[in-house]
């Protein structure tokens, strides 16, 4: 696990700027939000999912996240097809809250081009930097309002 900044951002995952997080086993590929998403976001409170064998390409909104601030967008870090989606989020979504990269995810692709796709997500100190920067965006937006 590591922390950066007080935000939870496992190194055994991927990331994609828009806040979701890979999980990688073999072609199979876990999906949800990022602590830093559902810190910022607050109490989710609906959870707009896509269908199981619906086709997602990398980097396409493919899902809408809602809390009582705002409504996030759920974006595939890879392209392929929903094998699966957490249905539990239908009774509590605010196991993204409580458990982003555990019982809170969100579904899982089986990916159809994981190698080259990978090289697109962040891992690593790329991180680190991504949330850095992130944050300050964030204070800037609190700053003018």
């Amino acid at each position: 696990m590591t922390d950066i900044k007080g935000y939870n951002m496992p190194d055994d995952l991927y990331y994609h700027e828009e806040h979701s997080w890979a999980r990688v086993d073999g072609d199979k590929v876990t999906v949800g939000m990022t602590d830093f998403f559902q810190k910022e976001a607050g109490d989710i409170v609906f959870v707009d999912l896509p269908e199981e064998e619906d086709e997602v390409e990398q980097g396409e909104v493919c899902g809408k996240i809602q809390s009582r601030k705002w409504i996030g967008k759920l974006v595939a870090p890879v392209s392929g097809e929903i094998v699966e989606v957490n249905e539990e989020l239908d009774e509590d979504t605010s196991l993204i809250n409580t458990d982003p990269y555990g019982k809170g995810w969100i579904l899982v692709i089986e990916a159809s081009d994981l190698d080259e796709e990978l090289a697109n997500l962040m891992q690593g100190e790329a991180v680190v930097e991504f949330i850095e920067s992130e944050i300050k965006k964030a204070e800037e937006e609190k700053a003018k309002s």
